[in-house]
């Protein structure tokens, strides 16, 4: 991880009940992009690291026969599980509290493992080697993202767009400029050259896909509130006492841009990268 920062158990401390309303969805298309990818045909186990509250893991429920999910936090274990129940696939879905640096945790050996924009926050050189240990012969670790390199206007949709320069001021205002990330800062971000560790460890590839967004979406303020609190730089403690102020502020500043409290947004597409555990000789 960056310089100066280490992990604590606070990363995303409270985020857990707002992250599956605030956070976007993955663009549609992305289980049948994977499922073609890796020639998946519903056997085989999936464990997902940093798998948050299931997001990923659930959506590829049908395409394996068994999955792991693996997070530190207990609050995206229990919605993870919950959600779980609901989708009414609690049989073949193990949620395991742990930290990726803690794997292989007897968890045995799988077909594919996704991090689906989580691996940044790892030491991701320990466990790309871990994780290639892992995995059976060809098997394949799989790094799932937003595309960070579109622009989606919203110019000819219903609502204005959510004024997320504004959101981030006031959220610098009360936090203070510097990146909250637990109970550090990250000054410099996240880290990046996902690719240069993932060669490092031994893996071939990639190959790489875009399943394309551009669908119209339709968000309200309590949906941009639960996006903020989300975020591992903005969970629901970081605020404190001031919480409240800073819901009441948030929620005059976008009365201010949408009065009606709806705002349009078109759905992100998704990149991903599939890499390749070597088969044996």
């Amino acid at each position: 991880m960056s310089a100066g920062w280490e992990w604590d158990d606070t990363l995303f401390l409270g985020a857990a009940p707002y992250y599956q309303r605030g956070r976007l969805p993955y663009a549609p298309g992305l289980a049948d992009t994977l499922a073609e990818a890796l020639t998946l045909d519903g056997r085989g186990r999936l464990v997902d690291v940093g798998c948050g509250p299931g997001t990923l893991a659930l959506s590829f429920a049908h395409l394996f026969g068994e999955i792991v999910g693996v997070d530190p936090d207990s609050g995206m274990i229990a919605e993870a599980g919950r959600r779980a129940a609901e989708a009414g696939v609690t049989g073949k879905v193990r949620w395991v509290q742990a930290r990726a640096e803690d794997l292989p945790a007897g968890l045995g050996t799988f077909t594919v493992a996704t991090f689906g924009q989580s691996f940044h926050w790892m030491d991701r050189d320990l466990v790309a080697a871990t994780v290639k240990d892992m995995l059976r012969p060809d098997g394949a670790l799989v790094h799932i993202s937003d595309l960070k390199t579109e622009t989606r206007s919203v110019d000819d949709l219903p609502h204005p767009g959510v004024p997320y320069a504004a959101v981030n001021d006031l959220i610098g205002r009360y936090l203070g400029p510097v990146r909250r990330a637990g109970r550090g800062v990250l000054p410099h971000g996240t880290p990046g050259g996902e690719a240069t560790v993932l060669s490092r460890a031994g893996f071939s590839g990639p190959r790489r896909y875009v399943v394309p967004g551009g669908q119209a979406l339709e968000r309200t303020c309590g949906d941009v509130l639960a996006w903020v609190l989300s975020l591992s730089s903005s969970t629901p403690h970081l605020f404190g006492t001031r919480r409240g102020d800073f819901e009441a502020d948030l929620e005059r500043l976008l009365r201010e841009v949408a009065p009606s409290g709806r705002f349009s947004e078109r759905q992100p597409s998704t990149e991903v990268f599939v890499w390749h555990k070597p088969s044996r000789l």
